[in-house]
């Protein structure tokens, strides 16, 4: 019945539940089941309730944060961190944020899972993960876990079917376009794309009008609050945004992508925990990592889609970055140029831009 939720939906839902600190149902193809909680929002009367059930419930991180943590990670990309009986909700979740790692050391060694299987902490993880919070879940098992989420209301999510929807990206459908004019260009025009996985919507801004038969002077810009609006010196984004457009505008034609994925894809909140580790002598890929991060979380395919949508099917593309460039090719838009934009570059953010040329390959 088309009033039942698809697993599309059961997916958004779930993020929403985790980001309200809500648990939700974990299930495999054996009928296996764990309820799993995000654990940046466990409060102690859930963690407390958890423990009521029985079972031993475990931390689920990245191997990316085990890493740092120097937890063994048996199963490849994460680890199951066992909970001590006597441990609070502080030391729960002090496993998954880094921010005081360095004033209050783990106290180790910690204790990891290895045997059974990790299927269902994967999915608690990317679910996390998408919903822009700390990607590290707490997860026990439950018996039933079917009866047990219909018992308490709670969402539940089948591995099988959900396993491809947390890779795969979701499709983008054009909303409206409406005229724009700018500072730049008063012939501006202004596409929103929604995706359908409830995710963030997406926009393109289109300065004149292209010619959709010959390579577009095209910019994949990744959101930016600190950098677009507040004008941040710790990066170049907001100076990159405004000289993209303004060589637009020059030469009266262009696309601006400007993607909602704030952080390199993390989110705003844990960009600015990233930050706060920057502080303390890390620098942005070192920070990605004590997060459990990777040191770049974006889908450039986004912007590929959004190009595809437009009519475009070849660019002069303004970036430092080689990733955009080989996104664009594996995805069938063809890379006639790659039109350097070195603009920016501050006392506060020379650091940040010497560690993306040195570890994240830009041209700077």
């Amino acid at each position: 019945m088309s009033l039942t939720p698809d697993i599309t939906e059961l997916l958004a839902r779930a993020r929403a539940d985790l980001r309200m600190g809500v648990p939700v149902v974990l299930t495999d193809e054996l009928g296996f089941g764990v309820l799993a909680f995000a654990t940046e929002t466990l409060s102690p009367q859930r963690l407390a309730d958890l423990r009521g059930l029985g079972g031993d419930p475990v931390v689920a991180i990245t191997v990316r944060r085990a890493e740092t943590l120097k937890a063994r990670a048996y199963d490849g990309d994460l680890a199951r961190v066992m909970i001590p009986a006597d441990a609070g909700l502080s030391w729960v979740q002090a496993v998954a944020d880094p921010s005081d790692d360095l004033n209050a050391p783990m106290k180790g060694p910690l204790m990891t899972e290895r045997q059974g299987s990790a299927n269902l902490h994967r999915i608690a993880i990317a679910l996390a993960k998408s919903a822009h919070l700390l990607p590290a879940a707490v997860v026990a098992p439950i018996q039933d876990g079917r009866e047990f989420a219909a018992d308490h209301g709670l969402t539940c999510i089948d591995h099988a079917r959900a396993a491809p929807h947390l890779t795969d990206r979701s499709a983008l459908h054009p909303v409206v376009a409406a005229r724009l004019p700018m500072e730049v260009s008063e012939a501006g025009r202004l596409h929103v794309f929604r995706p359908e996985d409830g995710g963030e919507e997406h926009y393109a801004v289109e300065i004149g009008r292209p010619d959709r038969d010959k390579p577009v002077l095209a910019r994949l810009h990744s959101a930016c609050f600190t950098g677009d609006l507040m004008g941040s010196l710790k990066c170049d984004c907001g100076p990159q945004l405004r000289g993209a457009l303004a060589q637009m505008g020059d030469e009266g034609a262009g696309v601006l992508l400007y993607l909602n994925q704030e952080g390199r894809g993390i989110g705003l909140a844990n960009k600015m925990r990233a930050y706060f580790l920057q502080d303390q002598g890390f620098d942005t890929v070192e920070a990605n990592h004590r997060l459990g991060f990777e040191d770049d979380e974006r889908d450039f395919r986004l912007g590929s889609d959004i190009l595809k949508s437009l009519g475009f099917n070849s660019v002069r593309l303004l970036t430092n970055n080689p990733a955009k460039i080989a996104m664009m090719e594996r995805t069938g838009i063809a890379v006639t140029e790659r039109v350097p934009l070195k603009v920016g570059e501050t006392d506060f953010n020379r650091a940040y831009l010497a560690t993306k040329a040195a570890k994240s390959g830009h041209l700077l």
